[in-house]
């Protein structure tokens, strides 16, 4: 029977290529019981073993060593030793073992959470997220946590660095769910509503067979950033919506989103002085007060200043007066930048659409599909989708 000892030789000298970590990875999966058995004792081997050179053995030895409960006292050690090899192992290596690398990596994010420092969790999560996914395209069982401490410790930009990733290739339902709602809600925190919009849909809309919990509070969010970005909200749901979704999200209330309640009523202001600027040139902010409902001059000032500030109007204010002066948007839409986003957007949607047409080919050919699209026919109606351009004109 393999010892720890035996195996820590084993594992230093059986890491420098891939035909010998095939053999390691052999040894370490006839020995994983032997390891969890002496799991008390695996730290202090671990000083014998390199994270980066000997990834898949220390991943084995780490795992094995955090299996238990953990107190606090023990947390602080070990997320210190989480994150350094969350960020330093290779790829290739912890890819051998990847259910044990996503056992470590939830640990991660569970102590990081009992220590309440999830900052200290965002930075290597986000470099095991990396190193778990095959490509950008690829959602792993990491992407919801690490946007779980985005959320937690405020990072919202770090979060977005993979939202902006298209992704085609999904483990888990359940991950997806997550992503999706997770994603939502950090757009909302840097008030890009749209993508929110979008993600949040995700989830109201993607396949179930009885409703949980996370399409229940993104349908709230869903409804409110639909107001706040679209001034408007509809009833009904698409009918590709899931029958467990559309016969039970509508009738649950709101609750738990009075952050997202106050930023509607704030949309609804924004709203009614972006309709004055295309009325008037000038106007008083004693009027514009009076017509949007706002209580007083000053708090008229704010909301002009904001939306000036977020790029929503174009204005000016004279400070001696009180009057403002609505101007016309500057951005001429000529420039080398924006010639730059417009060609990069075009082929990113010639990417998109290549990648469906595959998808569509895939799909028209699958027996499972055929069958249930055949039953379930009559739910469809193709004049709820948009039209999907046949050529782009560059």
């Amino acid at each position: 029977m393999a010892t720890a000892e035996s195996l820590v030789a084993k594992i230093q000298g059986l890491s420098g290529n891939a035909v010998d970590l095939g053999l390691l990875s052999i040894h370490l999966k006839k020995a994983d019981e032997v390891l969890h058995n002496e799991s008390t004792r695996l730290l202090a081997f671990l000083e014998q073993l390199d994270p980066t050179l000997h990834s898949l053995g220390y991943l084995y030895f780490l795992e094995a060593c955090t299996s238990g409960p953990v107190t606090n006292e023990q947390a602080r050690r070990l997320v210190l030793i989480l994150s350094r090899f969350l960020t330093c192992c290779v790829a290739d290596q912890i890819r051998l073992a990847s259910e044990k690398f996503i056992a470590i990596s939830k640990r991660f994010k569970d102590q990081v959470l009992m220590l309440d420092v999830p900052m200290r969790g965002v930075a290597p999560l986000l470099e095991a997220v990396k190193k778990l996914r095959s490509s950008s395209e690829h959602l792993t069982a990491l992407h919801p946590d690490f946007l779980q401490l985005c959320l937690l410790a405020k990072c919202y930009k770090t979060g977005l660095s993979i939202l902006e990733d298209d992704i085609f290739d999904v483990d888990q339902p359940r991950d997806f769910f997550l992503y999706c709602y997770y994603g939502g809600m950090i757009c909302i925190g840097q008030k890009h509503f749209q993508k929110a919009l979008e993600l949040l849909h995700n989830v109201v809309t993607a396949p179930m067979s009885s409703i949980n919990a996370i399409a229940v509070e993104a349908f709230k969010k869903y409804i409110l950033v639909s107001l706040i970005q679209n001034r408007q909200f509809s009833t009904s749901l698409p009918k590709y919506t899931s029958s467990a979704a559309q016969r039970n999200l509508k009738t649950l209330c709101q609750d738990n989103n009075l952050g997202l309640v106050k930023q509607v009523v704030s949309s609804m202001y924004k709203r009614n002085i972006q309709r004055l600027t295309q009325t008037y040139l000038t106007l008083s902010l004693q009027d514009i007060a009076k017509i949007v409902q706002l209580s007083s001059p000053k708090e008229a000032e704010m909301h002009v200043l904001q939306m000036i500030e977020d790029g929503e109007i174009y204005a000016t204010i004279n400070q001696k007066d009180g009057m403002v002066r609505f101007l016309e948007d500057p951005e001429q839409y000529k420039n080398c930048e924006m010639i730059e986003h417009i060609d990069s957007s075009i082929q990113r949607i010639m990417i998109l659409s290549k990648k469906l047409t595959a998808v569509d080919e895939l799909l028209s050919c699958d027996p499972l599909y055929l069958a249930k699209a055949g039953r379930e026919r009559q739910r469809f109606d193709f004049d709820d989708f948009d039209p999907v351009p046949q050529k782009f004109n560059i």
